[in-house]
């Protein structure tokens, strides 16, 4: 299908003099894109792995506007497709990378992306979103490649950079660039939201974009993230997703309790849980109470068995984490959640979660119990401030605002938390609460 594309867009017509004129640059200078990338090695590879963390391997990725193909190769994607429009360029990626599938033909013509066949899991606009002459078009035209859990990444240089860019390409410092939008981020979410993209991550990357003996790396890591500084950085990625609407679906529920020496609630957190969810059970994980719990689980799904579904498990190992993981393993429902028996976080509210997940406003749900008034016993003075110092932390850390990282209540989809599970590895099995290995999963 594909070489048949490229054969009939030979003779590709761009249809404007603009872009005509980005086609004319790039296949004049595209014999010295190596030369410059080995100049520029530290950016490059910066800006090469972080893709590669934003995007595992054998996933299924597009990119809009691919040049050789040298990114969506590193990507090691299962299924690879790019799209560029020059056929020089489209004949180097060919040859280079002759496991990937490569279109000639221009992103902004609808009919292009209209014969490319998806879902894809990831879209890649490597910045070439600021030669578009139409963005939030552009992006509308996408919409049918996308399944509810596809991303698209967009990354790109700061408009704050422009005379630092211009400067350095008139140095020779900077390969020769073409005429390109420079945006604000702030003007690139208005567009997205047009688009009806919703963006879920923003990250800002590369404060001193060389090595210089080993300060641009000392400085991109430590103190490039850093609030009010992050701003400053030479490229910006976005990741969003298509708005989703779900006004019909019904989704079941699996309800995780991790319990230890919490006899007194185990019936409580029955008799007080709200009915939701197109199916519902409750899944009890004891953790070798001192005082019965184990036995009172047994004794409240017995008496529970005409009215709810409740099912009983001995954790292997020790700590809420082991207890988070087995719990959820053994489930079966759509939706996962975790519900502390101690219920400081009322069961009667998680109908307000299933519901915030079921709609598909978001993928992952952290609770929080800052924001309206506490009972007295939820919390002790020390640890409120140990709690906010921890929630300030970790919204440093992931760059996503976080109120309670400490609040047991966790709701997410199955199907995304055995991806998580999957790729668990990557930072480890070190934690032993069960929150920490959601929120950065």
């Amino acid at each position: 299908m594909y070489l048949k594309q490229l054969e009939a867009a030979a003779s590709l017509q761009l249809s404007s003099q603009r872009k005509r004129d980005l086609l004319d640059h790039f296949e004049k200078n595209g014999d010295e894109l190596d030369r410059w990338r080995e100049f520029n090695a530290a950016y490059h590879a910066d800006d090469r792995k972080f893709m590669q963390f934003l995007i595992p391997p054998g996933k299924r990725v597009l990119e809009l506007g691919c040049g050789r193909g040298d990114l969506l190769a590193a990507l090691k994607p299962s299924y690879g497709v790019g799209i560029d429009f020059s056929a020089e360029t489209i004949a180097k990626a060919n040859a280079r990378h002759p496991d990937l599938h490569f279109v000639l033909g221009d992103v902004e013509d609808p009919q292009t992306l209209a014969e490319i066949e998806g879902p894809f899991d990831y879209i890649v606009i490597a910045d070439t979103i600021g030669m578009f002459e139409d963005i939030d078009g552009t992006l509308r035209l996408v919409h049918h490649l996308c399944a509810p859990s596809t991303r698209i990444i967009i990354s790109y240089y700061s408009h704050l950079w422009e005379p630092v860019l211009k400067l350095a390409e008139a140095l020779h410092l900077r390969s020769k660039q073409p005429k390109i939008n420079y945006i604000a981020t702030a003007d690139f979410l208005n567009l997205m939201d047009l688009a009806d993209f919703e963006v879920i991550r923003e990250e800002r990357r590369q404060l001193l974009p060389r090595r210089w003996l080993g300060l641009g790396p000392f400085i991109n890591r430590f103190i490039a993230p850093l609030p009010g500084i992050r701003q400053l950085c030479l490229r910006t990625y976005l990741v969003g997703r298509a708005v989703q609407k779900f006004p019909d679906r019904k989704l079941s529920v699996s309800i995780v309790i991790p319990c230890r020496n919490e006899k007194g609630n185990i019936e409580n957190a029955v008799l007080r849980m709200p009915r939701f969810g197109a199916a519902q059970e409750i899944l009890f994980v004891e953790g070798n109470s001192s005082d019965g719990t184990f036995e009172e689980c047994e004794r409240v799904r017995d008496a529970s068995r005409d009215s709810w579904d409740i099912k009983v498990l001995k954790q292997d190992g020790k700590g809420k984490g082991d207890a988070v993981r087995k719990g959820f393993a053994a489930a079966t429902g759509d939706v996962l959640m975790i519900l502390d028996a101690d219920l400081t976080m009322p069961p009667e509210l998680l109908p307000k979660y299933h519901a915030v997940i079921e709609s598909g406003k978001a993928d992952f749900v952290n609770g929080t119990r800052l924001i309206y008034p506490m009972e007295h016993e939820a919390m002790r003075p020390l640890n409120l401030i140990a709690n906010r110092c921890f929630a300030y932390l970790f919204s440093y850390l992931v760059n996503t605002r976080l109120t309670d990282t400490l609040c047991g209540t966790k709701v997410l989809l199955r199907k995304d938390y055995e991806v998580l599970a999957r790729e668990r590895g990557y930072f480890g099995n070190f934690d032993p609460f069960g929150d920490f290995d959601l929120i950065f999963g």
